[in-house]
């Protein structure tokens, strides 16, 4: 069989080559300058990671994938209901940090990996179109027994060669490895080219949904003294899915307990919400944002001075309160004020916990890891809002 000009064989793939080169050009022109790039980059790096581990039959949450990132290990599965069922939710927090470190800190084994994949991609065909000609020759690679994890690290790295994006945006066409999909050289083209044109339109809108919901939250903290933490702290959460009071005070360089106030005062404001219900070691997400497209219910805490027993709907003597009435306008925050002086020490610390964390899930699952004094505090991923009711 000839790949040498798929162009003939399937009519499906003049739509997917437009759909593919449409989407791409729409995200690179959005995002090529744009002020939350670092966050959108780190965010997509991870989905990106959620999917493969999924084709490839490592289905993660990302409640544990986002824990995971801040360095927790997990010691309850996330509500497992067999020790089975929990090795499968180990094995995927592993596969997925395997996968983050091909795209984003290769060892020297790996690098050299990925460079033969790039030389695949750059000279495995000439049909002058980049999209189609990376597609052949990422089937070839595949097809010639070429592993997955390598192709997937040099297809954003070809992207930037060929022009096609100036960000190493992770489009790796996850989707076109799924067991169903057909793999016969003319039809698994397009499939591969409408994977890509679906991760570019997801990243789009990750992007638009960062910038609305970072705006937001500044615009909730606005007003606040010039030395205030607080705006530097809501960038960070914008690139970070979960942030700990112990991460925000390192990136700031501010005390843990500073940290928490700041963490705590954001929630009552509303610019973020608590998604993990413990004591210890608590986990906050900027509110709207993946893994929290929907608002979670806050851990539920006794509150001082109440009884037991459920409140009264409208207890006596107390006034219901009066309907809000409309927000005030405001300003538009200029987009050019993304603080980034603490986003890259705050995405190396996070870098240095995944690699801790998959260095102890390796050592866990050879049997070689050994608790050491305080991991306990630091080990439980439960992104549940009971535990800490009766504490």
């Amino acid at each position: 069989m000839t790949t040498s000009a798929p162009w003939p064989e399937n009519p499906a793939l003049l739509p997917a080559l437009a759909r593919a080169a449409a989407a791409t050009a729409r995200l690179d022109q959005a995002s090529a300058r744009h002020p939350l790039r670092p966050a959108l980059l780190h965010r997509a790096r991870l989905e990106a990671v959620r999917r493969q581990a999924a084709v490839d039959g490592f289905r993660i949450d990302p409640w544990h994938l986002a824990a995971l990132t801040e360095g927790l290990r997990p010691r309850r599965m996330l509500g497992a209901q067999s020790l089975a069922e929990a090795g499968a939710v180990f094995e995927a927090g592993r596969a997925a940090l395997a996968l983050h470190r091909w795209l984003t800190a290769p060892d020297g084994d790996q690098e050299e990996e990925i460079q033969a994949a790039e030389t695949a991609l750059r000279d495995g065909a000439g049909s002058g179109v980049a999209l189609v000609d990376a597609a052949t020759s990422a089937w070839r690679w595949l097809e010639a027994g070429g592993a997955r994890a390598p192709l997937r690290a040099a297809l954003p790295r070809h992207w930037m060669a060929t022009g096609l994006l100036r960000s190493p945006l992770p489009l790796t066409g996850a989707h076109a490895l799924r067991a169903e999909v057909d793999w016969t050289f003319p039809n698994w083209i397009p499939v591969f080219l409408h994977a890509l044109a679906e991760e570019a339109e997801d990243s789009l809108a990750l992007l638009a949904d960062l910038e609305r919901n970072w705006t937001a939250a500044r615009h909730a903290t606005a007003g606040r003294r010039r030395h205030s933490r607080t705006p530097a702290a809501v960038d960070l959460l914008a690139a970070l899915p979960l942030l700990s009071a112990t991460s925000l005070a390192q990136a700031l360089g501010i005390a843990i307990k500073n940290a928490g106030a700041i963490l705590d005062g954001l929630q009552r404001d509303g610019v973020v919400v608590e998604v993990t219900g413990r004591a210890a070691r608590r986990l906050f997400g900027l509110r709207g944002l993946a893994p929290l497209a929907a608002a979670v219910a806050p851990p539920r805490r006794p509150e001082p001075g109440r009884g037991p027993g459920r409140p009264r709907r409208n207890p006596v003597g107390i006034e219901a309160a009066p309907p809000a009435g409309p927000a005030a306008a405001f300003e538009p925050v200029a987009r050019a004020a993304f603080d980034y002086s603490d986003l890259d020490a705050a995405l190396r610390d996070t870098e240095a916990a995944m690699r801790r964390t998959r260095s102890t899930l390796d050592q866990l699952a050879g049997g070689r890891w050994t608790p050491q004094p305080g991991d306990g505090e630091a080990s439980e991923v439960e992104p549940t809002a009971d535990d800490d009711a009766g504490q």
